[in-house]
């Protein structure tokens, strides 16, 4: 019994690990987004055909920028029937007729390094879920979803990866970052659930309003709707730099969906409070409350973020931090709501 306890702890600490590892393999990429360097290496999984990516342009050859184009031009080829076989007919068209898909980058070391450290980064994680996985094949006979759903994560990450890959080809094609951002907020609600379940939970016997877990749950899915605004907005400022030199001008130049972006986080926050309130009301010893204040500080915190990207002409710097907070708020987020929607006596897992 006490070497099942030993392991079950091990296994909630490993994957805890994980999950961490995971926002910070997020905020790296928004690192690499904020710095322009998603093209520092114009091929996957190697960086300019080598396992350590160069220093100075004198290590490439002279018509490297020919050479990585052609590569990318042939993946892309094999992408667009991968498209035309799902029935993504348009989009296809799309990749195979945008010429600047394949305008290669002067090369740049410190963008190349970056987006090297990235990848490094990213192995790591895949290494750190699949020891996830191992770990989880404890539970196979007691509970195997736990393990089920850790090798789901495992296969993910490879996906991730390979969607990556597809990014660098297709040269930062602004659907693809959605979908890259989409699949990473997913593979860390796998890893938070499978640390819930994981976890033997102790009752505090206090009963919550039967609506809480539900609004909670919208709370989710309109985070998730703010993430994607948010990257479209990302999207916007690229297609915007690339014109116009002076960052402060940037920002007067958005569209209608900065504004959404914008006048929708006031929703959230709203949504947050009142949902914090009627917690509160619950009288629960802070069963509830507690992750629940730190969930409206972040919102808060994300919010204050926006404003100075908004009002200071979108520092660099902010940038990673405000794509990590609303990547964190989509996690605690989806916590609040296992905790919630426990059976029986509403009760909180041990952390």
């Amino acid at each position: 019994m006490n070497q099942k306890r030993t392991n079950g702890r091990l296994f909630r600490r490993f994957s805890a690990v994980t999950i961490i590892a995971v926002y910070l393999l997020i905020a790296v990429g928004g690192i690499v987004r904020s710095t322009g360097s998603g093209m520092g290496c114009p091929d996957w999984p190697k960086c300019f055909g080598s396992w350590v990516p160069p220093t100075e342009v004198a290590q490439l050859p002279s018509n490297y920028k020919d050479v990585y184009a052609q590569q990318r031009a042939e993946k892309n080829i094999k992408f667009v029937k991968y498209l035309n076989a799902l029935g993504f007919e348009e989009l296809a068209h799309q990749i195979e007729n945008d010429e600047s898909i394949l305008i290669e980058a002067d090369f740049n070391a410190a963008k190349t390094w970056t987006e090297y450290v990235n990848r490094l980064v990213g192995a790591l994680i895949g290494l750190l879920i699949f020891g996830t996985f191992v770990l989880s094949l404890r539970y196979w006979k007691e509970d195997g979803t736990i393990t089920v759903l850790s090798f789901l994560a495992f296969v993910l990450v490879g996906f991730q990866g390979w969607i990556g890959s597809i990014v660098v080809s297709t040269n930062l094609l602004q659907w693809m970052i959605t979908v890259h951002m989409l699949l990473a907020l997913l593979i860390v609600c796998l890893l938070i659930y499978v640390y819930f379940r994981a976890g033997k939970q102790r009752s505090f016997g206090v009963r919550i309003d039967r609506k809480l877990p539900l609004i909670t749950f919208v709370c989710l899915l309109l985070t998730v709707v703010q993430i994607v605004l948010g990257t479209e907005v990302r999207e916007a400022i690229d297609v915007i730099a690339d014109a116009v030199q002076n960052r402060a001008e940037w920002v007067s130049q958005l569209g209608l969906t900065f504004y959404i972006h914008r006048s929708y986080s006031l929703l959230l926050l709203g949504l947050h409070v009142y949902l914090f309130y009627k917690l509160w009301k619950t009288n629960d010893n802070g069963a509830f409350t507690k992750p629940m204040l730190f969930l409206v500080s972040i919102v808060v915190i994300e919010i204050l973020s926006g404003v100075i990207m908004a009002y200071f002409a979108i520092p660099a710097f902010i940038q990673p931090i405000h794509l990590l907070l609303g990547s964190l708020i989509v996690g605690v987020q989806y916590y609040l709501f296992l905790i919630m929607r426990q059976k029986g006596n509403e009760a909180i897992g041990g952390i």
